[in-house]
């Protein structure tokens, strides 16, 4: 499960892009809280530690305690803004989260047992249908990433949501239907050959029946039998 962590802030005084830009010169990134049962709230985080915490990988689905203006809040980020140029934040979005309280959020899907999977072995790909997957959960319960184990699929298998086991209390957003996760199939080499085997096989039916001479047909005027050229001896010297 996520792992809950904190973040130090400060409050930001008034809103707009002037204080937002003073706030970035100061070395933070502004940001916002919201949801719950309180006001929204403008807010400063330091710019490297919020850095630090963006570049682990699961940052969107990482618990955080908000610390700062004597309260802690737990949070969790939704949103991230990069500057197009840098690609470095430039403002955050944190939601609040209550006590029993559920999250709308995508869980990265992660992938082993490719060393072992007999598909891959024969040269089968393994084709990643969903790189995520959007549940409904228990905000204590966020996992970090989903893992599947693909060491026993074969060739034109595959995994559905169904084989999952997600946390306690946890559902996909996606209902009524047992959709794919990933699969092996076969190399395109793989059914380019086989296409043009079939191709070919067809093609020489065609072929072999018109060199064949036709049940009871005469053979052509000066054309002598094959059985009896073979059997007429070669002439003297």
């Amino acid at each position: 499960m996520a792992q809950v962590q904190e973040l130090k802030i400060e409050t930001r005084d008034g809103t707009g892009k002037g204080p937002a830009y003073q706030a970035r010169q100061k070395g933070f990134i502004p940001a916002v809280v919201y949801g719950g049962s309180a006001q929204p709230e403008n807010i400063n985080v330091d710019g490297r530690t919020l850095e630090r915490h963006i570049e682990k990988g699961s940052f969107l689905t990482t618990l955080l305690v908000l610390d700062g203006a004597g309260k802690k809040t737990r949070v969790i980020p939704r949103q991230v803004q990069l500057d197009p140029v840098s690609d470095r934040p430039v403002h955050v979005d944190f939601m609040r989260l209550e006590d029993g309280a559920t999250v709308r959020i995508k869980i990265p899907v992660h992938f082993r047992g490719q060393a072992e999977s007999p598909g891959l072995k024969k040269g089968g790909v393994l084709n990643i249908v969903r790189h995520t997957v959007e549940l409904i959960t228990p905000a204590d319960k966020i996992p970090q990433a989903i893992t599947i184990d693909v060491a026993k699929l074969d060739i034109n298998e595959s995994v559905h949501i169904s084989a999952l086991e997600l946390p306690e209390g946890a559902r996909p957003v996606i209902r009524g239907r047992d959709f794919t996760i990933c699969s092996i199939v076969a190399p395109t080499s793989v059914k380019e050959e086989q296409r043009a085997a079939a191709a070919g096989g067809d093609a020489a039916a065609p072929e072999a029946a018109a060199a064949a001479p036709a049940a009871g047909a005469k053979p052509a005027a000066g054309a002598k039998p094959a059985a009896a050229a073979a059997a007429k001896p070669a002439a003297k010297k």
